[in-house]
C-alpha cells in the first residue's frame, strides 16, 4: 500500500508540561476510511500474531468476541496451543479488560506479551484498555505492542502520548511499543520454519518505541 513516507517519518510535536513531555493532539475527528480489498484486514494481522506465537511454543488468546472468526478458511480456533481460558490470578474487572485485548502471548500461566491491532478503529480504544489494564495492575510485568497500518504511525504516536496516558505509572508510551504491519509480515516471511528455534523477545527487537523523540 502506498504511504507518504516524509509524514510516516515526521517527528511526533511535543508540549512541555508539569507531567513531563506530552501530546495534544488537534480536536478532529478520527479518520476511518475503508479497506480497499487488497489490503491487510485487521483479522489477518491477528491470524498472523496467533500463528507467531504458537510457533514460538507459547500459548496464545484471542479476544473472546472474536474468537468465531475466521480468514479465507482458517478458524482462529484451528490454531494449535490457542487457550479457551486464561489464568486467574487477577481480580474480576482485570480479568475482563485482559479477555478483550486482541492477541496474547502466554507462557505457562503467565501473559507475557499483549497485542493490540488497530486497523481502521479509533487508536484510543486499543490504547483504553492497554491503560486500564497498566491501571489495575501497576506491578504487572508484560510486553505491551500497539499493532497498526504503517500510515497510521503518526497518528498512534499523538495518542499514546496524550496526558491520560503518558501520566500513567508507570507511563504507556514508555512500556508499550509499535510494531508497523509492514515491519511484522517482513520478519515473518524472513525466518520462516526458523520460528520455532526463535525466543519470543525477538518480537521487542522489531518494534519501535513510542516514547517522544526529544533531538
Amino acid at each position: 500500500m502506498d504511504f507518504d513516507e516524509r509524514k510516516y517519518r515526521r517527528k511526533t510535536k511535543t508540549y512541555e508540561s508539569k507531567i513531563g513531555v506530552v501530546t495534544v493532539p488537534e480536536d478532529q475527528d478520527e479518520e476511518v476510511k475503508k479497506p480497499q480489498p487488497e489490503e491487510t484486514t485487521h483479522e489477518e494481522i491477528q491470524l498472523l500474531l496467533l500463528k507467531l506465537g504458537s510457533d514460538l511454543g507459547l500459548d496464545v488468546w484471542v479476544a473472546r468476541n472474536d474468537r468465531n472468526r475466521k480468514v479465507n478458511e482458517t478458524s482462529f480456533q484451528d490454531v494449535p496451543n490457542l487457550r479457551k481460558e486464561l489464568p486467574r490470578q487477577f481480580d474480576d474487572a482485570t480479568n475482563k479488560t485482559i479477555e478483550l485485548i486482541d492477541v496474547l502471548w502466554l507462557q505457562g500461566e503467565a501473559i507475557i506479551a499483549a497485542f493490540e491491532v488497530e486497523h481502521t478503529t479509533a487508536i484510543y480504544s486499543g490504547l483504553l484498555r492497554m491503560s486500564d489494564l497498566v491501571s489495575m495492575q501497576p506491578n504487572i510485568k508484560l510486553d505491551l505492542f500497539m499493532v497498526a497500518p504503517d500510515e497510521r504511525r503518526e497518528k498512534v504516536f499523538y495518542e499514546i502520548n496524550r496526558p491520560t496516558f503518558a501520566r500513567l505509572k508507570p507511563p504507556l508510551p514508555k512500556i508499550c511499543r509499535f510494531i508497523p504491519y509492514s515491519e511484522l509480515k517482513k520478519e515473518v516471511e524472513q525466518i520462516g520454519s526458523r520460528m520455532r528455534y526463535m525466543k519470543p523477545e525477538f518480537i521487542s527487537e522489531i518494534a519501535e518505541s513510542c516514547e517522544p523523540d526529544y533531538t
